[in-house]
């Protein structure tokens, strides 16, 4: 299990290709918020209807002003497949050596299938304007998890 962030902590950087093999950092969004989560495979049930979630909020969540960055261990392709078959509009980054999890605290032990192992939690962060965490939400649930986050932030 690695450390978890909290709110009032400066979010880490990164630097991760997206779904087209673009390189995207986290300081790319210094002066706007965004909403960065993480999720643990492309293309699973779980992580669909959080990425559909997402797809079908972003207007509502960058009429806000926040921007929507999704992280998991896919390659790059994967992610594209993903992207285009859910025609997801947000970026949607490559962290296949886990590094960015770990930074993160993202990465520790989970139950899947009655198995414990170790992978991605599940979690979502906003970062403020400067690069500060203003939420830090750890093993969320897929189902209902954008809506929750639209209640926190205020967003109608």
């Amino acid at each position: 299990m690695t450390d978890q962030l909290s709110p009032g902590q400066t979010a880490p950087d990164f630097s991760l290709p997206d779904a087209s093999g673009t390189t995207r950092s986290l300081a790319d969004y210094r002066g706007r918020k965004v909403v960065v989560y993480f999720y643990p495979k492309a293309a699973t049930p779980g992580c669909t209807t959080e990425a559909c979630d997402f797809r079908d909020n972003l207007s509502s969540l960058q009429g806000a002003g926040y921007d929507v960055v999704g992280i998991s261990p896919d390659a790059p392709e994967k992610l594209t497949d993903f992207a285009t078959e859910h025609n997801l509009s947000f970026p949607l980054l490559a962290d296949q050596n886990n590094e960015v999890a770990k930074a993160w605290g993202v990465w520790g032990n989970k139950i899947v299938n009655g198995v414990e192992i170790e992978g991605i939690l599940r979690s979502t962060f906003v970062v403020d304007e400067a690069g500060k965490l203003t939420l830090a939400q750890y093993s969320v649930t897929a189902t209902g998890h954008v809506q929750q986050l639209r209640t926190a932030l205020g967003v109608d």
